[in-house]
């Protein structure tokens, strides 16, 4: 016990703990856009609807992901603040000349600002189709309803829509990170781990982003 609080402590334990749930975070998000990705079923909404309907008669399953995703969520963030202060800390004094080199690309130069602008979107969206206290039309269980009504508004699309690129860059740069926080980093395959950071991150961007502008074009109604 003394050993792991020992490492907990360290400046590679946060990084280990950051990268544990973030890859949780991250399994969510692929499995929550796979949900949505329902919305498409050309079957009037009764697919994604029944999906919605069977987490909600599984109380075991849903409420035991809801405590798993505000866990990780915790100490995603207490450890990014933690180390940000730790690095803050350990050059008080900026540089004359920055250089981004590496993975520092401009991903990783945006983790600051998206991960706020990703945590004040996850409230927005918990109290737009989870809670329906800001949707125009809100009907319980009826996803599909609530999807397309609340996608008719331009602006909200268009919040969406940022907010899923700042995902989008924000789960590329963790991805790439997480390899090299757990110690997966060797010549050989980093171009692979950098591909698959792309690949899966493009994919779930784009596939957010898809369901607000199928709706906004009458594709999706």
């Amino acid at each position: 016990m003394t050993r792991v609080l020992s490492l907990l402590q360290s400046t590679i334990g946060k990084k280990v703990v950051m990268a544990a749930s973030g890859a949780i975070l991250f399994g969510y998000v692929i499995g929550h856009l796979l949900g949505n990705l329902q919305v498409y079923v050309p079957d009037g909404g009764a697919r994604i609807n029944a999906y919605a309907a069977f987490l909600h008669a599984s109380p075991g399953i849903l409420w035991g992901t809801r405590v798993v995703l505000l866990l990780a969520v915790t100490l995603h963030v207490l450890t990014a603040v933690q180390l940000h202060t730790i690095n803050s800390a350990a050059r008080p004094v900026a540089y004359d000349v920055r250089g981004w080199r590496g993975s520092a690309g401009y991903a990783s130069r945006t983790m600051m600002w998206s991960g706020p602008i990703i945590g004040l979107f996850i409230v927005y969206h918990l109290l737009h189709f989870t809670l329906g206290n800001i949707h125009p039309d809100f009907v319980e269980l009826d996803v599909h309803h609530n999807v397309t009504v609340g996608f008719q508004d331009p602006l909200v699309a268009g919040a969406y829509i940022v907010a899923m690129i700042a995902l989008g860059l924000h789960l590329y740069h963790g991805a790439w990170s997480m390899f090299q926080s757990v110690g997966i980093n060797h010549p050989r395959y980093n171009n692979w781990l950098r591909a698959f950071a792309v690949v899966i991150s493009t994919f779930i961007t784009l596939g957010n982003v898809s369901i607000p502008v199928a709706v906004l074009t009458g594709l999706v109604q």
